[in-house]
């Protein structure tokens, strides 16, 4: 049997205050449509990355409005990782080899994780399979019922793949009943997707790392980290890898630093376990950022969990998230609905959450430096971003609306 995952206890009820009435009532009828509809969601990991924090307030919701739902962990280890981590960054465009032994070590793990969830006897209505890692399952799972319905969601940009890890996954992805992406401008070009459907991600505004926090809770907990609060600081968020170029914003700081001496930069990244790379990352960060006492890396094996990043977030007098490639972003969501102002990589995902007035769009590090040095010095604009980026969030991107559109699919999947 596949890992279980506890996400704990929702209630959808607690969101009627923030979200609008329409939307509330619009999924209380598809919930009745679909009561008892089973419902198994599968990834690599319960921690680290956007992915498990989406599904630890999806899946307790889902239960809550009806659903018999449940979340389950895939066989991996670290040959395994080491692949996937590649396939990843190749489907973002990387330059990769994807040889006969990756590939037979991909497919092994897949096979054993499609075979636990045969052996297990269960059922289910619809199975959610999220990003590269277990999207062979449905190829490896003939024991399971005709009837389940299977859904492949892609949480990252395909627009330009290595195409040699496109083309051999092509083909099993092509075979779910559905796959979701974040935006059409992230499918994967000359590749038919019957069941395309777009469905942006969202972010849980009553989560520990977004509800809402006191400003002095949250000076104590920077404080705690050696972070002065009464001097200005710049905030990214963010896994540690290439594609987030943490290195990118030290540069980016430096230039700043020139014009507001007193500016402190703090690095929060989490390290997950189907991510290799991420220490080699940590490492090289550590070392651009050259003993500087301003700036500070933290990660969530440092003591920085959920509620420390909400502080940090929601003090920083600029949210900067310098990505070259990008999914979504739920950091910038997160950093929105604080009310910061924000200045971002214009790729991905970033834009469609970041609308005229709500934040600052860059593509080089001397216009991320650019952009920060004119939030800090003209609060008023600063603070007047922040308010606009808030209310643009909690119209398209709080974890009701996904709820709602996962519920629609699930219901026109299973005719109900």
């Amino acid at each position: 049997m596949l890992q279980r995952v506890n996400p704990g206890n929702k209630s959808l009820a607690d969101y009627r205050s923030i979200v609008p009435r329409d939307l509330y009532d619009e999924i209380q009828d598809l919930a009745n449509r679909l009561d008892g509809a089973r419902v198994l969601h599968v990834n690599p990991t319960a921690f680290g990355g956007g992915v498990a924090e989406i599904l630890y307030t999806l899946v307790p919701l889902m239960r809550d409005v009806g659903l018999d739902c449940d979340w389950a962990l895939m066989f991996g280890a670290e040959p395994f990782f080491n692949v996937t981590k590649n396939f990843h960054n190749a489907l973002q465009g990387a330059d990769y080899e994807l040889t006969i032994e990756d590939r037979a070590i991909y497919e092994e793990y897949n096979r054993q994780s499609a075979a636990a969830l045969v052996d297990s006897g269960e059922e289910w209505d619809i199975m959610f399979v999220h990003d590269p890692q277990p999207a062979l399952l449905k190829h490896f799972t003939d024991g399971l019922s005709p009837e389940t319905k299977w859904i492949w969601r892609c949480h990252i940009d395909t627009s330009t793949p290595n195409r040699q890890v496109l083309d051999y996954l092509s083909p099993y992805v092509k075979d779910y009943d559905a796959q979701i992406y974040t935006m059409r401008d992230y499918t994967p070009p000359d590749v038919e997707l019957p069941g395309l459907t777009i469905i942006p991600p969202a972010i849980d505004p009553l989560s520990p790392k977004n509800m809402a926090l006191a400003a002095d809770d949250a000076r104590y907990i920077a404080n705690q980290f050696g972070v002065d609060t009464e001097r200005p600081f710049i905030l990214q968020v963010s896994r540690f890898d290439p594609w987030k170029d943490p290195l990118g914003v030290i540069d980016a700081y430096r230039i700043v630093k020139e014009e507001v001496p007193e500016v402190q930069l703090v690095l929060i990244g989490s390290m997950a376990h189907d991510d290799p790379e991420g220490w080699d990352y940590w490492y090289k960060t550590t070392e651009h950022a050259g003993g500087d006492q301003d700036i500070f890396l933290f990660n969530n094996l440092t003591n920085v969990g959920a509620i420390e990043v909400n502080a940090f977030q929601a003090l920083a007098d600029v949210v900067i998230q310098k990505s070259i490639r990008e999914g979504f972003g739920l950091v910038v969501a997160e950093a929105l609905w604080k009310g910061r102002p924000l200045v971002a990589g214009r790729v991905g995902g970033i834009p469609m959450q970041v609308t005229d007035g709500g934040g600052l769009l860059v593509d080089t590090i001397p216009e991320a430096a650019a952009a920060c040095t004119k939030l800090l010095k003209d609060p008023e604009f600063a603070y007047n971003m922040g308010r606009y980026g808030k209310e643009h969030v909690r119209k398209h991107y709080l974890t009701p609306r996904l709820l709602r559109d996962d519920l629609l699919l699930f219901a026109k999947l299973l005719g109900v």
